[in-house]
């Protein structure tokens, strides 16, 4: 875990210092927000910031927009200034600490944003297999490819591989290419040069130099372009990059992980995935099987987040009840061990008795999940008459179209969640969308953050 703090280190910020670093924070200071922006130029990086109240916080969130870099703030000033709080909030700070800190609050902030206390929890035989692999490769400097559905824990696995190779303490830099623009993803990557392109007023390091060192994971690396694709195979088999605008190349020393939760060898039939890529990244492939193939792992994690998550909330640690590990056990979990963790969370927050009984296991909508899924299953098979006498007469383009425009709305205008729940590539989406528009047909606009990145 990275840590910017900026603001004047005195008092009561320098305590807040030390107790981020005692729970582990990897600590860099800066004392204005112009000296913090050359930080995270330079390639030093960071994984949160915490400001200063007396700052402009608005300032430089419009400063870290304006040079595509994507970090949590969060602001801490004194506990009794509550309008401060609240004007750091609208300015953009995700959260607000009040000082004198509170060791346990820090501590819960960085573990909600670093996520580096994510253990490897396991017992099934097939998962067994997959560590015991991750084990034996850890030491090497092979690229890795880990692949398996939405969920499956595929960056923690990732974290796992770095923690026990020879570059543990050396960074451990993530992309997510599914959520990042093509156009932008090469300068996130590779960084760019002053000038390289309209906003780019400083030279900025990209994750490649600032993995330098350590292990860079690309995830969900299908939905990277072809184009990009070929500059990053440069970048495996030379160990060397080229900043966006720059004349010289740069050397680095990185090792590359990336994962994918789709067929990366139908991609590459399908010309949407470089077949030597493919091979320079799939030099071993951990592919992690889904929740419902490891049932001896459900209720070992449900144990694990059902204490994590009582701690977390300050509420007694309960026991799962029989009935409730039946429950777990039988549900097909479609999300994984991300659906798992999160609808415990939820029983640890609802359960009022000695333990937690199969009435605190609830779904989304608050049904119980012993008595949601045949009713589930009943009104799935009478939705699925009903959609098919619907498309009886009605040609594949307009049906396909209508999906599209219908999952779009139901995220909202979020692209890369809609190409997600679509079972397709954010390239894909957006050129169908150009498709609708050009036919005059309205696109629902994206919202929030991705409406800067949508273009």
């Amino acid at each position: 875990m990275r840590l910017l703090i900026v603001g004047t280190l005195k008092g009561q910020l320098t305590a807040a210092t030390k107790i981020a670093m005692d729970k582990g924070a990897a600590v860099t200071h800066a004392e204005t927000s112009e000296s913090a922006m050359a930080v995270l130029r330079a390639g030093r990086g960071a994984d949160l910031l915490m400001v200063d109240v007396a700052l402009d916080i608005r300032d430089l969130v419009m400063r870290l927009e304006a040079e595509r870099i994507h970090l949590p703030l969060v602001a801490c000033g004194t506990g009794n200034d509550a309008r401060a709080a609240v004007a750091a909030i609208h300015a953009g700070a995700k959260e607000y600490i009040p000082l004198p800190p509170d060791p346990d609050m820090i501590a819960a902030v960085l573990a909600a944003v670093a996520d580096d206390s994510r253990e490897l929890i396991y017992r099934d035989q097939a998962m067994a297999h997959i560590v015991k692999l991750a084990q034996q490769i850890a030491p090497s400097e092979a690229s890795v490819l880990i692949t398996g559905e939405s969920g499956t824990g595929k960056e923690v696995v990732a974290r796992y591989l770095h923690a026990r190779s020879n570059r543990a303490r050396g960074p451990f830099i993530s992309v997510n290419c599914a959520a990042i623009p093509d156009q932008l993803l090469e300068s996130e990557l590779f960084g760019h040069e002053k000038g390289a392109f309209t906003g780019a007023v400083a030279r900025r390091i990209g994750k490649f130099e600032e993995a330098n060192g350590g292990t860079l994971l690309l995830d969900e690396i299908s939905e990277m372009e072809v184009r990009l694709q070929a500059k990053l195979l440069r970048a495996l088999q030379e160990r060397v990059i080229d900043r966006v605008g720059g004349t010289r190349p740069v050397p680095v020393d990185i090792r590359i992980v990336a994962t994918s939760n789709r067929n990366l060898a139908e991609a590459m039939r399908e010309g949407r995935f470089r077949e030597d890529l493919l091979f320079r990244l799939n030099v071993v492939n951990l592919k992690i099987p889904p929740l419902r193939a490891r049932p001896a792992d459900i209720v070992e994690l449900a144990h694990y987040f059902a204490r994590k998550y009582a701690l977390a909330n300050g509420v007694p640690v309960r026991p799962l009840s029989a009935e409730a590990k039946h429950q777990l056990a039988v549900n097909p979990w479609p999300g994984n061990v991300r659906e798992l963790e999160n609808t415990i969370h939820r029983a640890v927050l609802l359960s009022g008795g000695d333990a937690i009984g199969p009435e605190a296991i609830l779904t989304p909508d608050g049904e119980r999940l012993d008595q949601a899924r045949p009713a589930a299953v009943a009104h799935a098979a009478l939705a699925a008459e009903t959609v098919t006498r619907a498309l009886v007469g009605r040609t594949v383009a307009d049906v396909e179209r209508d999906l599209i425009l219908e999952t779009l709305k139901h995220c909202l205008g979020n692209r890369t969640h809609a190409a997600n729940i679509l079972g397709i590539s954010i390239r894909t989406l957006r050129n169908k969308l150009n498709e609708y528009a050009a036919e005059g047909v309205p696109i629902p606009a994206p919202h929030g953050g991705e409406a800067r990145l949508a273009g």
